[in-house]
C-alpha cells in the first residue's frame, strides 16, 4: 500500500479550528443563508409562513429544526429555475439531475458558487491524498451531471495535472492510466470495477498501475468493496460524498489517513440526522436520513434539504468537522420483501465475502401472485468453476435468509453477462407490474 503523504502543513485554517469556532461560524452563516432564501425565494417563503416560522426564529443552531423540510419534490414542482434566489443573469452555470423519474432538478451556480465548489473539492482531494503537482485521472461524466465538472475544477485548484477522460471508452481509459501513469482517479466505484476488468482482458495486472489513491463516489459502496479495490489494485481507496442540489460532489470526505467515515465541510454544508417517517432530529450517533441546510450558496440556497440517503453523524476524527458513517443506502433504494427492508449494500457485502463470484450483481424484483419476490442475478468469477460458483451462489441465499431474514433466489450467471454502466451502477431491476 502505497504510503500516506504528510497532512498537516497543508490543511486551511478552517481544518483545525476548535469546535466553538466553527460553530460560531455557522451560526452566523446559517442565518445569513435562511434570510437571503427567505427574501428571494417564494418558495421558502410560504412553506416558513404556512409552519409559523420565520428567519427570526435562528438564534442558535439548535433552532435550525423549527424550519421545514425541503424535498426533491420541491425542486421539481418549482422547475426549472423557482428556486434560484439570484436573478437568472448571475447565473453563470446549470447543471441538472437525469430526470429519469419525472422532471429534472435544476441547479444553478453563481461565479462565488463555483469557486467554493472548487475550493471544497480541491480540499476534499487533499484529504484523499493527493497533492499539488499530482496526475489525476477523472473518469466522472463530464456534462449536465455534476460529477466531471466538479472534481475537475478541484483537482485544477489544488494544482493536480488532470486527464478529463470522462465516462465510457473502457479501452481507452486502460491505455491512458498505462501511458499517462496518473497517481489520483476519480470514479464511481462500480464502473471501476470494469476498469479493473479491462486491466486483466488486456493482460495487465492492475496492482502494477501507477495508481495511489482512487477517490471512489456517487453511488453507495461497502467497506467490503473497499477492501476489494485496495487488494486488487495496491491503492488507498477513499469514498467521496455529494449530490447536485447541495453542491455536486465534495460535499463530505474520507481522509486517507484514517477511512473512518467521510467528514461533512462544516463551514459550507450543515448536517443533521432525522427520522425519514416523523421528520425529527435525533441525537448524534443514531442512524436516519441525512438532511443539509448550505451556508454560503447564493444562487440556490437549500434549507433542511433530505437527501434520502441513510447514515449517521459521528465525532470528528482526522478533521474537526463532524464525520457521516458510510451511506448505507438510500430511503427510495430500500426494498421491503414481505416486511423486511433490505438494501443492495446489504447484498454487496454477502457478494464480496465469495471469491468464486465477481462484484457485478444485479437484484431483480418480481411477483409472484400477491407476494413479491426478489432473485439475485451474480456473475461468476472467471477464475472459478461453474460449479464453485453455483455452490457460492447457494451460500449467498442461504446468508440472506440467516442474517437478514427473508427469502431470496439466487441466479449465478457466466462473466460479462450483467449490464455494466459507465456512471452509477443500476442494482435494482424492478419487473413486477403495476397495480
Amino acid at each position: 500500500m502505497p504510503a500516506v503523504p504528510p497532512i498537516g502543513e497543508h490543511l486551511e485554517e478552517i481544518e483545525q479550528a476548535s469546535i466553538d469556532e466553527l460553530r460560531a461560524l455557522q451560526l452566523e452563516r446559517l442565518q445569513w443563508s435562511v434570510r437571503h432564501a427567505y427574501a428571494n425565494v417564494e418558495h421558502y417563503r410560504s412553506t416558513f409562513k404556512a409552519a409559523g416560522a420565520h428567519p427570526d426564529d435562528i438564534k442558535d443552531l439548535a433552532d435550525l429544526a423549527k424550519l421545514p423540510l425541503t424535498s426533491k419534490s420541491d425542486l421539481r414542482d418549482n422547475y426549472p429555475f423557482g428556486m434560484f434566489a439570484v436573478p437568472r443573469k448571475e447565473i453563470v452555470r446549470l447543471h441538472a439531475s437525469s430526470g429519469t423519474t419525472g422532471k429534472p432538478t435544476v441547479v444553478g451556480y453563481t461565479r462565488d458558487d463555483l469557486d467554493m465548489w472548487a475550493t471544497v473539492m480541491a480540499r476534499s482531494i487533499r484529504a484523499a491524498g493527493g497533492r499539488p503537482g499530482d496526475i489525476l485521472h477523472n473518469a466522472y461524466g463530464y456534462g449536465l451531471f455534476t460529477g466531471g465538472l466538479g472534481a475537475h475544477a478541484g483537482a485544477e485548484k489544488l494544482g493536480c495535472t488532470v486527464v478529463p477522460v470522462s465516462g465510457g471508452m473502457t479501452e481507452r481509459q486502460v491505455q491512458l492510466i498505462t501511458d499517462f501513469r496518473p497517481d489520483i482517479i476519480m470514479v464511481t466505484p462500480s464502473y471501476m470495477l470494469n476498469i479493473i476488468d479491462e486491466l486483466r482482458r488486456q493482460g495487465i495486472d492492475p496492482r502494477t498501475t501507477s495508481l495511489r489513491v482512487g477517490v471512489f463516489g456517487a453511488e453507495p459502496w461497502t467497506n467490503e468493496m473497499r477492501k476489494a479495490m485496495e487488494e486488487q489494485l495496491d491503492m488507498h481507496a477513499v469514498d467521496i460524498y455529494g449530490l447536485s442540489e447541495v453542491i455536486g460532489p465534495g460535499v463530505a470526505q474520507e481522509c486517507v489517513e484514517t477511512k473512518d467515515g467521510l467528514h461533512v465541510w462544516e463551514d459550507h454544508f450543515y448536517p443533521e440526522i432525522i427520522d425519514p417517517l416523523t421528520g425529527r432530529v435525533l441525537p448524534e450517533g443514531e442512524k436516519g436520513e441525512l438532511v443539509f441546510t448550505s451556508l454560503t450558496k447564493q444562487a440556490m440556497p437549500v434549507i433542511r434539504y433530505r437527501t434520502r440517503d441513510l447514515t449517521r453523524l459521528l465525532p470528528g476524527t482526522a478533521r474537526p468537522m463532524r464525520r457521516i458513517e458510510k451511506i448505507t443506502g438510500r430511503t427510495d433504494d430500500m426494498v421491503i420483501l414481505r416486511g423486511v427492508n433490505l438494501f443492495p449494500s446489504q447484498i454487496e457485502e454477502l457478494v464480496l465475502g465469495m471469491p468464486e463470484l465477481s462484484p457485478h450483481f444485479q437484484c431483480v424484483l418480481t411477483r409472484e401472485g400477491n407476494l413479491d419476490a426478489l432473485t439475485v442475478r451474480i456473475e461468476r468469477d472467471e477464475r472459478a468453476t461453474a460449479d464453485a460458483a453455483r455452490d457460492a451462489g447457494r451460500r449467498v441465499g442461504g446468508l440472506v435468509k440467516r442474517v437478514i431474514g427473508v427469502t431470496i433466489g439466487v441466479e449465478v450467471t457466466e462473466p460479462d453477462t450483467i449490464e455494466r454502466s459507465v456512471g452509477k451502477m443500476k442494482r435494482i431491476v424492478d419487473r413486477r407490474p403495476a397495480r
